[in-house]
């Protein structure tokens, strides 16, 4: 009997704090909790995307909400402790993907907003398969309650977040940058700029068949101009001003070099060898993504 106690006692402090989650203090009311660098794992239980929280005052509003309900759950008891007289009025869903989207039931059910660029559902419908990532990754423990919900609140570029004492910007900077629902949060009062999927750090960015290379360059120098004191990406622990100019620098070799080699008839199976971006090796999962994305932007031009 007592044997037994003891181990549900055990079981239960462990599943208590399985994300043991610790937020970076960027600014006094603006906190983020950096993501692990891998794809969900076991080891890191899908927490893979950075997360941020920010006080406007008179409430909390939430920057995307992880990959799983559990870890919005843990979130949640995170900021309560913080903040116990306030609540989380809005969730805003940077794009479309599991990792930052999946954690939003937990807080619909709690009566805050969720809140995405007017392509968001769109784009959650069209990629619907997208979404058993976490399940064949994760134990059914860790994605119980997992579900994926729509946002509520639709907008676009220049929509406001008003509280007592501050207002937060959504931005849309481009049409498509990775994806068509990218969006960036801004607040001038923090000089702080929540940007995504369109900056990642430490790790190779992901140039999908849905991406604008384009669109995203012209996303991050809109950013830029912003001369916001800090900018944090969605992957990576960098959040200094000049933290997009590796993505930026990576997608202006990728885009110059993929279109000099096509408009010299260079064939896709050896156009990698005619893209100077080995520079970047350095970055995390650059072998397993550098190629993929060369190719895909390559398919696109051939595409036109």
């Amino acid at each position: 009997m007592k044997k037994s106690l003891l181990l549900l006692i055990t079981s239960v402090t462990l599943w208590a704090n399985i994300y043991d989650l610790k937020p970076i203090k960027i600014t006094k009311d603006v906190s983020c909790l950096i993501g692990d660098l891998n794809s969900p794992t076991i080891k890191n239980n899908g927490f893979i995307s950075n997360v941020c929280y920010v006080d406007i005052g008179d409430s909390i509003v939430l920057l995307d909400s992880g990959a799983t309900y559990l870890f919005a759950k843990e979130l949640n008891d995170l900021i309560k402790k913080e903040y116990p007289n306030k609540k989380i009025s809005h969730v805003v869903l940077t794009n479309f993907h599991d990792d930052r989207i999946q954690g939003a039931s937990f807080f619909k059910d709690l009566g805050a907003k969720i809140l995405g660029h007017k392509t968001l559902n769109e784009d959650i419908k069209t990629n619907i398969s997208k979404f058993d990532r976490m399940k064949n990754s994760l134990p059914k423990e860790i994605v119980e309650k997992t579900e994926v919900v729509e946002a509520d609140l639709l907008v676009d570029d220049g929509f406001e977040i008003k509280g007592s004492s501050k207002t937060l910007k959504i931005i849309k900077p481009s049409v498509i940058s990775e994806e068509k629902s990218d969006i960036a949060i801004y607040s001038e009062t923090d000089s702080f700029l929540f940007v995504g999927n369109m900056v990642f750090n430490e790790r190779l960015l992901n140039y999908t068949k849905n991406s604008n290379i384009d669109g995203w360059i012209e996303a991050l120098e809109k950013l830029a101009s912003l001369n916001a004191k800090y900018l944090l990406g969605g992957h990576g622990k960098q959040y200094d001003k000049d933290s997009y100019k590796t993505s930026l620098e990576y997608l202006q070799i990728l885009r110059d070099d993929v279109k000099k080699a096509y408009e010299d008839g260079i064939e896709s199976d050896v156009v990698s060898k005619h893209v100077n971006t080995q520079k970047f090796n350095y970055l995390e999962n650059f072998s397993a993504l550098n190629h993929s994305n060369i190719q895909n932007f390559f398919a696109q031009l051939e595409w036109q």
